[in-house]
């Protein structure tokens, strides 16, 4: 359990970065971090920071596309932490 709670805290540091980089270079106009490695790291857990970031600094949060796959992710997540809590009772 600890293990993961320290992993989860890691990938979501990654995620953070990653998705405050990808603004800094989106108002820069430089080259974008691709949406499928944001993706990727929503998927391998990153989804608790990258949902909120959308909206507390405004990146992505009018690109539907996006925002579908990140709460599909989001869904999934919570079906998965629910079926975990299920198991162990």
């Amino acid at each position: 359990m600890k293990l993961a709670i320290i992993y989860l805290i890691i990938i979501n540091l990654i995620a953070t970065i990653l998705f405050c980089a990808d603004k800094r270079r989106a108002r820069k106009d430089k080259r974008r971090i691709p949406e499928s490695i944001l993706h990727l790291f929503e998927l391998v857990g990153g989804i608790f920071t990258i949902i909120p970031l959308m909206f507390i600094i405004r990146h992505k949060n009018q690109k539907w596309s996006y925002k579908l796959i990140s709460f599909i992710i989001l869904a999934l997540w919570i079906f998965f932490i629910a079926l975990a809590v299920i198991r162990l009772n």
